[in-house]
């Protein structure tokens, strides 16, 4: 069973930045496609962004383009989501998420296979 475990959510002032991780078990991490979603009290889980099994291509949600960045280190079965800029509408429980297929470009959270728990981000002043 292949499990995900995010960390590194808090609180943050508007303008600050936080660096999301997400450490996968297994051995097949490099051939998951990853994704990044996000959900807000009251709103639709979103796709913030997502990177392919090599890492060398990413999509991103128009609303984070310019600001967040994944990236991942297949040596340590990590993805990562840098924010940077925050916004207080940013604020969600961020989970990352698996496909394992893997799919490219993939962003509809029902192509993805396993999740993690979720780590929330709060951006306030």
């Amino acid at each position: 069973q292949v499990q995900l475990v995010e960390s590194g959510g808090g609180l943050v002032q508007p303008g600050g930045s936080l660096r999301l991780s997400c450490a996968v078990s297994g051995r097949t991490f490099s051939t998951y496609t990853m994704g990044w979603f996000r959900q807000a009290p009251g709103k639709e889980r979103e796709l913030v962004g997502a990177i392919t099994r090599s890492g060398y291509d990413t999509l991103y949600v128009d609303s984070v383009k310019g600001r967040f960045t994944i990236s991942r280190d297949n040596a340590r079965n990590t993805v990562y989501l840098q924010m940077n800029s925050l916004k207080p509408e940013d604020t969600a429980v961020y989970y990352c998420a698996a496909n394992f297929r893997p799919e490219w470009p993939v962003d509809a959270h029902s192509r993805f296979d396993q999740w993690g728990q979720g780590t929330q981000v709060t951006v306030s002043a």
